[in-house]
């Protein structure tokens, strides 16, 4: 089967590649420095208490 590398949009075979998504180690390891960086991010919803300190109820 042959997929797209998500880093350089090569071709690439799925079967016996060591790093697969990836078509290279080369891929893999900028795709690790790029969330290592901070670069992608997930994104997050905020709920109403978040942020908000444990109040105490007396």
């Amino acid at each position: 089967m042959q997929v797209r590398c998500p880093a350089c949009k090569k071709k690439t075979t799925w079967e016996e590649n060591p790093f697969k998504p990836f078509c290279s180690e080369r891929c893999k390891l900028i795709d690790l420095g790029t969330w290592a960086s901070e670069e992608y991010k997930v994104p997050v919803e905020q709920t109403e208490n978040e942020g908000e300190e444990d109040k105490d109820i007396s």
